[in-house]
């Protein structure tokens, strides 16, 4: 199985911002999965997102992102973010 680190998390998450107004026009306000490159899923909150996600892919393997319309969707920083019950 390939690695899924950061050199993986930093593509996908400029290919979210290389795609953030088309995202925008889209899906509106939503968490968006996005793994190599690849939109996985689109959810309402950021805890379905996960929850779902991890259906099928394990959790760090993928990343999901706020798509709201706003920069602060993708400039507001969180460095833990743990779910429980999920």
């Amino acid at each position: 199985m390939k690695e899924y680190g950061n050199k993986e998390r930093v593509e996908d998450f400029n290919y979210f911002l290389a795609h953030y107004d088309e995202f925008f026009k889209q899906y509106g306000e939503a968490f968006i999965a996005i793994k190599e490159k690849k939109v996985l899923g689109v959810y309402d909150s950021i805890g379905t997102a996960v929850g779902e996600t991890t259906k099928q892919y394990p959790r760090g393997t993928f990343i999901v992102q706020e798509c709201n319309g706003t920069e602060s969707a993708y400039t507001d920083c969180f460095h833990n973010c743990q779910f429980v019950g999920i």
